[in-house]
């Protein structure tokens, strides 16, 4: 299991997402500003006018919006509470929390990745709040992500959070690079899992954890 390294120290690796050196040397406000700027420069290449009400506030709105909501993934500062709870009630099944909705960004087109998060685990000792997955889904999700790492980066937060391997994950989402561009495809999604501990070993056990994300659940 890999910790997602702290402070300022971060390395480009497969299964995390590839920061420079000094991707924190800049405050929030100094991104905001900088982003601000090059977004004026690209609308202006397009040839819009951005001395139109509609457009002149645009370069700040998209800049926040990148800084705080849409990449503020990428802020270690902003990482879920690793807090858990003693499994007192001995409750020794799997818990499956479905249909956790996702929103990314993919960093090949900077273009939507819209989907379901499903994940499963089994007690080691440890539990963990039920709103801390949705949580963590989000949190590594609000950065430029390609599915496969966002599916890696949920599961070994989680495993390490619970202190155990028997963790499984599955993500089936669009991708308008895909749907919107390019081929067009608007009906395709893109599906991962990745199996952690007992999950990967038993089959019985996956068919389990399928057969529960496929559950209508109507209130």
């Amino acid at each position: 299991m890999n910790d997602e390294l702290n402070d300022h120290d971060h390395l480009s690796t497969s299964r995390q997402t590839p920061l420079k050196a000094d991707a924190f040397v800049l405050s929030e406000e100094e991104k905001i500003g900088k982003i601000q700027e090059h977004v004026a420069a690209i609308l202006d290449i397009l040839g819009m006018d951005l001395t139109d009400d509609s457009l002149k506030g645009t370069p700040k709105r998209v800049a926040k919006a990148y800084v705080k909501e849409i990449f503020g993934g990428l802020n270690p500062e902003r990482r879920p509470s690793a807090s858990t709870f003693e499994n007192k009630y001995e409750y020794g099944e799997m818990l499956v929390e479905k249909n956790i909705t996702l929103y990314s960004t993919c960093e090949h087109h900077l273009l939507p990745i819209i989907g379901k998060a499903h994940i499963a685990y089994i007690s080691n000792g440890n539990v963990v709040g039920l709103s801390k997955m949705n949580r963590i889904v989000d949190y590594y999700a609000k950065r430029p992500q390609v599915q496969e790492r966002l599916t890696l980066q949920v599961i070994e937060e989680l495993q390490r959070i619970l202190k155990t391997e028997n963790v499984a994950c599955i993500i089936d989402a669009k991708h308008l690079c895909v749907n919107s561009r390019g081929i067009r495809d608007v009906a395709s999604s893109t599906v991962t899992a990745e199996y952690g501990g007992v999950f990967k070993t038993d089959e019985t056990l996956r068919k389990e954890f399928l057969s529960y994300i496929q559950l209508e659940t109507e209130f």
